[in-house]
């Protein structure tokens, strides 16, 4: 599933479907607000119907019922902020956790033969 734009998948961008898919450090291509305008009614419930039939399949496939999707996206609802929130946190943890690594040969702060040096 995927791509950068198409008409009614899921991707990053693109006319219509029913979700995106979130690749880190990939541009999203969006189309102009007019071009998605142009799409038909036919074109949009069709899409809207790939969509409820993907769910529904998917649902089945994980053994959950309509009843507990609604449960699930209901809990989702209430409690996404503090998910963004931890996702920032530990991608900000990830980062520093990267950018303190040792370079050995390679000029700037941390290289520690020029520590060894200095001392």
């Amino acid at each position: 599933a995927g791509g950068t734009g198409g008409a009614d998948t899921a991707g990053l961008g693109g006319k219509g479907g029913p979700y995106r898919l979130e690749k880190r450090g990939q541009n999203v291509h969006q189309i102009s607000d007019e071009d998605k305008a142009r799409i038909s009614d036919e074109a949009r419930e069709a899409a809207r119907k790939m969509g409820e039939e993907a769910r529904k399949k998917r649902l089945e496939e994980i053994e959950m019922g309509g009843g507990d999707y609604d449960l699930y996206m209901k809990i989702l609802g209430e409690v996404q902020s503090e998910i963004d929130q931890l996702r920032r946190v530990l991608g900000a943890a990830a980062a520093r956790q990267k950018e303190r690594v040792w370079h050995r040969g390679q000029e700037g702060e941390l290289d520690e033969n020029r520590l060894v040096d200095a001392l």
